[in-house]
């Protein structure tokens, strides 16, 4: 009788949501999507055996469902049409209805640059970071390239669960004992079509489906964060040396989301992170977001969520800004248990010189490396002139042949990439290319392995440029190329392009976080495009050398690999604040870290804390944890409903009677918020706990650079710890007039507080807004 009864139940369910069905099948006008569907998953009922079971008869049928989640997230994604999914979001089990966005990728000597030395300090303490596993989540990987070679690495390490995934070009012999997993996930790319859905097939001549890297991006932030010494290492000749990822010992997962030319699906994105955390990686590092500064809010975005799954069973994440700065507000990732990376340079450059007919010197950088000019001089022209925007830019067919034929023509950087303008240059006849900045990017520049002889120069150099140009009758140019050049000072500058500050989101954090080297790494590159990355550039190189937050990212996850290893009992938020608390806001000159942009001294709108110094983040003295519970108060804080907030905890939560300060999270930056309508003067409180993780027995005492027409105290300005007491709260109290605060371009002000034992010295940012 009970099979009869069980089989009764089952029929009557299914009838009962028959409506649901036959709305997703009557509406055929309708264009499919994917969405991402949020489950509570403790209102699955018990008849089900599995959530696959649940979901495929309750709220859509087998082949629609592309990805099931249930590590970082629990539910699933498909396709469907959009009132099917109105419709799916009025059921009691589903949390939240996402629809599957597009993200972007954001596009040595460098471990030494961060305070990495051979065989002492962090490198030897932590043994390289060889039992720490870094799952990447990118482009794939070229594996038989030397920076992941597995010659004398131990063992695997025994917690490891994951693949190694077949596939076009990939087997699981690609893997080793440094590349341990790898695999990919086209099934949101396929769903949305763009080029790679069952419509339009992969085009084996662009793609792999495998975590085989026909991008290059994935191998070059792959090596970057935990590469294998490889002697001989450079770019065509330039940036010659030892190549070394930041924790060379440390392993690898590679998990391919992106595909070439298409970009990163949420849906797949979301997948990675899920297969991620259950496979056993320590540390996530992903250089990809949204871009134009545009944030959606936590509950909506799965980078944030699939984060939050990861750090809240003890793994790093760390991720880029984005490349849209300096404007205001264009950092993203913006979620505090993510780590938020902007770029920064280091102090080596590629120069190169123009030359102008009447004798000046402009100076400027390239990589080029084909056959040198060997200081002829050429006409020189301005397509810009005519008024044109399209031929101001350089842009597709937008060059007249009879105009630059046998010339160097001059291209205004912007809207399309910095290496198509001279394809284009040279497809018009031109001989040669020299790439201006506009005010936007001011001095900020990268080198790039331009197909024809070509230099960037700055806003200031390109403005005297247009102006030879237009005043002489008969422009010439020669372009020099100077190779490699060390030392360069001053160094750190924070480059041009690293997202920016404030947080669009909860301005109560500061992102970034801090900023790490991103401008002219050399790292690992694909056989499967040349050094540009154009269709039409078939150069192969075993290195290439890029710049962006996605190349200042991979520094940070090495990083906390490192750390990791050397403290493998501390937790996300104490890995990300050794790095923050003692990151550094002076360069080589020992002056204040400054703009890119603006050649102003840079806010921690620009670079967060400051630049990432491993050799004092091993010792940091004090750190500022964040537990679980934290991270809860701070979405209860910023207005977010219980069943809101279980769309990112995934379990259910419930908000304290009195609503939090978003504020006092125990975050190692403060901001202080006050409203242009108070009168008079305001102040904020903060509260803060430090952990002691540096010698038992120490005092440490306050120091308060106060922002400029602010008033800052501390109770109380000393902090005794002990064996038995390795925990000690404080309470900051920011006071301001707003009246009287001169804020500037930024819109706020800033300073610090520091605490010290007279060894460590532990700063956090102050940021005070009108």
């Amino acid at each position: 009788m009970a099979p009869f009864l069980s089989s009764s139940f089952l029929l009557l369910l299914l009838l009962s949501f028959l409506p649901l069905f036959s709305l997703s099948f009557s509406t055929v006008d309708q264009p499919f999507k994917t969405y991402i569907i949020r489950i509570d998953s403790q209102s699955k009922p018990s008849i089900f055996p599995t959530h696959y079971h649940w979901y495929t008869t309750e709220f859509t049928n087998s082949p629609q469902i592309l990805h099931t989640y249930d590590t970082v997230f629990h539910g699933f994604s498909a396709v469907l049409t959009p009132d099917h999914a109105a419709t799916l979001s009025q059921h009691p089990s589903v949390l939240a209805v996402i629809e599957d966005q597009r993200k972007q990728l954001h596009t040595t000597r460098s471990p030494q640059f961060i305070g990495l030395r051979n065989q002492r300090g962090l490198w030897s303490y932590s043994n390289y970071g060889s039992d720490v596993i870094i799952g990447v989540l990118d482009t794939g990987i070229w594996p038989e390239r030397r920076s992941f070679s597995d010659v004398n690495l131990g063992p695997v390490p025994a917690r490891w669960k994951g693949i190694c995934e077949a596939g076009e070009r990939f087997t699981a012999r690609n893997c080793n004992k440094k590349l341990i997993g790898a695999r990919f996930f086209i099934k949101g790319h396929e769903a949305a079509g763009g080029g790679l859905g069952p419509t339009s097939p992969i085009n084996d001549t662009l793609e792999f489906k495998s975590p085989r890297d026909a991008d290059g991006h994935g191998t070059h932030t792959a090596s970057t964060a935990a590469g294998r010494y490889a002697f001989r290492a450079s770019m065509e000749g330039y940036a010659a040396g030892i190549a070394k990822g930041v924790a060379p010992k440390a392993r690898l997962a590679v998990y391919k989301v992106c595909w070439k030319n298409a970009g990163c699906l949420d849906s797949d994105i979301l997948a990675a992170f899920d297969a991620a955390v259950k496979d056993g990686v320590d540390v996530i590092s992903i250089s990809i977001g949204g871009g134009n500064g545009i944030s959606a809010p936590y509950y909506l975005d799965p980078i944030a969520i699939g984060a939050y799954g990861a750090a809240s069973r003890g793994v790093f994440v760390s991720s880029s800004a984005g490349n849209d700065g300096p404007y205001p507000m264009s950092v993203t990732n913006l979620a505090p248990w993510i780590a938020t990376v902007g770029a920064g340079t280091i102090d080596r450059s590629f120069p190169a010189v123009v030359v102008l007919g009447n004798g000046k010197r402009l100076s400027g950088v390239s990589l080029y490396a084909g056959l040198p000019l060997s200081g002829k001089m050429y006409s020189l022209v301005y397509p810009g002139k005519s008024g044109v925007m399209a031929s101001s830019l350089c842009m597709e067919n937008s060059l007249d042949p009879n105009m630059a034929r046998g010339k160097i023509v001059v291209c205004d950087r912007g809207s399309s990439p910095r290496v198509a303008k001279g394809l284009v240059v040279k497809k018009a006849g031109g001989v040669g290319m020299i790439l201006a900045n506009g005010i936007s990017n001011g001095e900020g520049l990268v080198g790039d392995a331009h197909l024809i002889p070509a230099c960037a120069l700055g806003s200031d150099e390109g403005d005297a440029l247009k102006a030879y140009v237009s005043s002489t009758s008969n422009p010439v140019a020669t372009i020099a190329f100077k190779g490699t050049m060390i030392g360069i000072k001053p160094a750190p500058v924070v480059a041009s392009f690293s997202g920016r500050g404030p947080n669009g989101l909860s301005p109560e954090i500061l992102k970034p976080d801090l900023i790490a080297p991103g401008v002219n790494i050399l790292a690992a590159w694909t056989d499967a495009a040349g050094p540009t990355g154009l269709e039409s550039d078939l150069r192969k190189t075993e290195f290439n050398i890029l710049s962006g937050t996605s190349m200042a990212c991979p520094h940070v996850s090495g990083a906390a690999a490192l750390l990791k290893s050397a403290h493998p009992d501390w937790s996300p938020a104490a890995i990300r604040s050794a790095m923050m608390t003692t990151a550094n806001t002076f360069n080589n000159l020992n002056q204040p870290l400054t703009d890119e942009a603006t050649g102003n001294v840079s806010t921690p709108y620009d670079s967060g804390a400051g630049h990432l110094n491993l050799d004092r983040a091993m010792d940091p003295g004090l750190v500022y944890d964040i537990t679980n519970n934290g991270y809860v108060k701070f979405l209860c804080g910023i207005g977010y409903e219980p069943r809101v907030i279980q769309v990112i905890t995934r379990s259910p939560v419930s908000c304290p009677v009195k609503k939090p300060l978003p504020e006092h999270i125990n975050y190692p930056s403060l901001a202080a918020l006050f409203p242009n309508s108070a009168k008079g003067a305001s102040s904020k409180t903060f509260i803060r706990t430090v952990t002691n993780v540096g010698q038992p027995d120490a005092v440490y005492r306050s120091t308060i650079q106060a922002p400029r027409g602010a008033a800052v105290t501390v109770k109380p300005q000393k902090l005794v710890f002990s064996r038995a007491v390795k925990k000690r709260s404080f309470i900051v109290t920011v006071t301001a007039n707003t009246r009287n605060l001169i804020v500037g371009n930024s819109g706020a002000v800033f300073g610090s507080i520091s605490w010290s034992d007279g060894k460590h010295f532990v700063r956090s940012p102050i940021v005070v807004v009108t």
